[in-house]
């Protein structure tokens, strides 16, 4: 009796286990489903002494965004905060993806070590709506030398 009830409790354990993994994989899939991913693509000098960033945003979900914006601070290289700004991304279709660029007048690529998305003071759904997932579903990267995250 001894040598069954070993075998159901380890039959019990792998089943518990299996179902647990499982529902951490759906539950991450639907994470990644309701992801918004926010790339800090590239920096290019301008002419006029401008930083230009060039952002890849994919909207991932399945909630389409009328209207999305998000408020950024910009390091420098000893991390103080030299300025707060919002930047527009206007109207992200689902499972869409927009290339936006933003000119950064009289600030040099040079003098960011870091931008953090500080907040989204708009994220609207097609209908009207207010949603988190600007935020909650917000996954930030850079293919550049400046730090950019949450």
């Amino acid at each position: 009796m001894g040598i069954l009830s070993a075998a159901r409790a380890t039959l019990l354990a792998t089943a518990f286990i299996a179902s647990h993994t499982t529902t951490v994989a759906a539950q991450e899939a639907t994470e990644a489903a309701d992801a918004f991913q926010l790339d800090l693509n590239s920096v290019t000098e301008t002419g006029n002494g401008s930083c230009r960033l060039t952002y890849v945003a994919t909207n991932q979900s399945t909630t389409a965004l009328e209207r999305a914006s998000y408020q950024i601070a910009l390091f420098d290289g000893e991390g103080v905060v030299t300025r707060l700004l919002v930047l527009e991304f206007g109207a992200l279709t689902e499972g869409k993806t927009k290339i936006l660029q933003f000119d950064l007048a009289e600030t040099g690529c040079g003098s960011i070590s870091r931008i953090v998305v500080n907040d989204s003071p708009a994220c609207v759904t097609s209908d009207g709506t207010a949603s988190d997932l600007c935020m909650a579903g917000l996954v930030a990267s850079s293919r550049t030398p400046i730090q950019f995250g949450i």
